[in-house]
């Protein structure tokens, strides 16, 4: 289980928002690079970024913030928000982004995703942004008439390297991730799924840890980690303690 410690960039600072509102944004650090060392020297393997103006406006809006992090830590970048387009998907990855993540133009146009994924792959994750299981799109403000799990089937078997769920009414929340929901896609599909939206808690993190062998390869945490809930050491600690605890039962069978 990889832990991804999220910076959601608004207006060139880190945030993060309750329930996807971009008026609901709360401040955590005015330096995107110096959040991204911390994160980096906390121990964490990859970075989640974010460009929230971005996903609205469809367009790069806080580039500058994202190249200062790629070329402030080593550890790789996976970018999402606004990414709408082979040319900017092209820039991205060859500025130094380990992978995008396309969301909106995933429902409005797959085939640009299936290109991508020809061009690049490894490197296109889907980002499925749901609100009582329907996806939303154009930065959580507009609803699609469109089912997570239908949405996530359609790309099968074309190289994507894995899908971010994410339940936006748990985003920011801290009242723990939508597990049922998350696992339920996971079972539905090949492609691995990175949960998104509500960690709160080291119990989250057990919990989510532990159905690791129903496809769930990893977690975004933002809020729980700005807000000290719990320490980078602590939340890898569990993950690595679930590992552990898994070996030894298996060794003992």
């Amino acid at each position: 289980m990889i832990i991804y410690p999220a910076i959601d960039l608004k207006d060139g600072k880190c945030v993060r928002l309750y329930k996807g509102d971009m008026k609901l944004d709360t401040v955590y650090n005015d330096s995107p690079p110096d959040q991204a060392q911390q994160w980096a020297r906390a121990g964490f393997s990859w970075l989640h970024i974010v460009d929230l103006d971005g996903a609205v406006k469809g367009t790069a809006m806080n580039a500058e913030s994202v190249r200062a992090i790629i070329d402030t830590v080593d550890i790789p970048v996976q970018l999402g928000g606004g990414i709408r387009s082979m040319d900017q998907i092209q820039k991205w990855l060859e500025g130094g982004v380990s992978r995008v993540i396309l969301g909106t133009v995933a429902v409005e146009d797959p085939a640009l995703v299936i290109e991508a994924c020809r061009y690049f792959p490894g490197q296109i994750a889907i980002g499925i942004d749901a609100r009582e299981g329907m996806v939303a799109v154009q930065g959580w403000v507009e609803d699609s008439n469109i089912k997570a799990s239908d949405l996530a089937k359609r790309f099968e078997d074309l190289g994507v390297s894995c899908l971010i769920y994410t339940d936006i009414e748990r985003d920011g929340t801290g009242i723990g991730p939508n597990i049922d929901a998350t696992i339920e896609l996971a079972r539905s599909i090949s492609i691995p799924v990175i949960a998104s939206g509500g960690v709160g808690s080291l119990d989250d993190l057990a919990r989510l840890t532990e159905a690791e062998h129903e496809g769930i390869s990893g977690v975004i945490i933002g809020k729980a980690l700005y807000e000290k809930k719990f320490t980078p050491a602590e939340a890898l600690q569990v993950v690595r303690g679930v590992h552990d605890n898994a070996n030894k039962d298996a060794v003992g069978q």
